[in-house]
Formats: structure tokens, C-alpha cells, sequence
């Protein structure tokens, strides 16, 4: 279902979410810092939107569900940039235990019908050490937040989950502990979150 829905957001999936996306996904980029000779995986890349705030020096792998995302993810590689291009399921990913420094989570766990799955095979493509940094939106613990709870249903089958807590997420990755949690926007409902795997 999900495959479907973006096979068919994809043509507009930009005119949608780019503007309103780009400052937060440049603050949570920000946090790369050197990225020489490491691998880094974008987990979800969706149309690329990431690609063209990345350093170079990294060799970067970009997953997607969906083929239609990942053809227009192509046309935006910078031509400076090491860019590998996979399709695959973020709750089931195609690589070896250990094999990334740092893994990219934005606007994934939200979306993918089981998050604690896509943060636990993170966690496993991680080396020891490695970072995952996150920017999603998700619910507090107790928030009552009614009227993303009542949309929840209506469309997390079609583009995007509203009800996921992420503190409910991470104990089901225990490998993985908190290094910075802050709001991205006012309000709190999107957040960066950076995450560290145990040595």
C-alpha cells in the first residue's frame, strides 16, 4: 500500500514537502560535521531532497521503497557527491550488520508501518559508535494531541503516520541512547534527535 501511495506522490512529493522541509533538514545535516572517507547511509532518501545539502568526502548509500523516488533522487546528485542508490524496505535493510557510520532518518519513522523496526535495523547497519540522526515528527508521551490521533487512520496508509511516540521507539533499540533531542520547529512536534550505538 504505502509503495503505492508514493509511487503515486511522487511527481508532487517536491512541490509538497521541499520548502517547508529544507531549514530543518539543513540544522540536522549541520550535525554531519567531517564526514571523510565514512559511510553514510540516507535511510528513505525519497526524491533526494537531502542531496543537495550533503558535504562531500563520504560515501553515501540512499535507500527507497519506491523506484519512482529513486529515479528522481538520481537526477539529484551533485556531481561532487559518491551517491549509491538502493532500493529496499528501511524495516528490513538490504546490508550487513556494522557497515555504516552514520545513518539518516529523516521523515522515516513516521511514515514506515512499524518505526521500532526501522530504528532496530538501523541500529544493527550501524558500527559501533556510529550516529543516527533523526528529523521527524512525533507525539510526547501522554500528549493527547487529538486531532493527529483522529487523522492517524485516514492517512497513514496513504503518506504519513501521526501518532508515533518516539519514546515508545527506543527502548526497542537498546543499542542506541540519546545524545540531543531538540524541537525543530516551535511547537515541538518535529524534532531533531541525534542517537549514539554503544561501543
Amino acid at each position: 500500500m504505502l509503495k503505492h501511495s508514493y509511487r503515486v506522490l511522487a511527481p508532487i512529493y517536491d512541490r509538497i514537502v521541499a520548502r517547508a522541509t529544507e531549514p530543518m533538514r539543513r540544522r540536522s545535516l549541520a550535525r554531519l560535521g567531517d564526514v571523510q572517507g565514512k559511510a553514510i547511509l540516507i535511510d528513505g532518501i525519497g526524491t533526494g531532497l537531502d542531496l543537495p545539502h550533503l558535504p562531500p568526502g563520504a560515501h553515501y548509500t540512499g535507500l527507497d521503497l519506491t523506484p519512482a523516488m529513486l529515479r528522481r533522487a538520481r537526477q539529484r546528485i551533485p556531481l561532487n557527491l559518491h551517491v549509491e542508490l538502493v532500493e529496499g524496505d528501511a524495516m528490513a535493510l538490504p546490508f550487513a550488520d556494522a557497515c555504516f557510520d552514520i545513518a539518516l532518518m529523516h521523515l522515516i519513522l513516521a511514515v514506515v508501518p512499524e518505526p521500532a523496526d526501522a530504528l532496530r535495523e538501523a541500529a544493527r547497519v550501524l558500527r559501533p559508535g556510529g550516529r543516527v540522526l533523526i528529523l521527524d515528527k512525533f507525539l510526547r508521551p501522554g500528549q493527547l494531541a487529538p486531532l493527529r490521533r483522529l487523522l492517524n487512520p485516514l492517512i497513514r496508509h496513504l503518506a504519513t503516520r501521526t501518532d508515533v511516540v518516539f519514546e515508545h521507539l527506543l527502548p526497542l533499540a537498546p543499542s542506541l541512547r540519546v545524545m540531543a533531542d531538540e524541537p525543530a520547529v516551535p511547537g515541538g512536534w518535529f524534532r531533531h534527535i541525534e542517537l549514539h550505538k554503544r561501543l
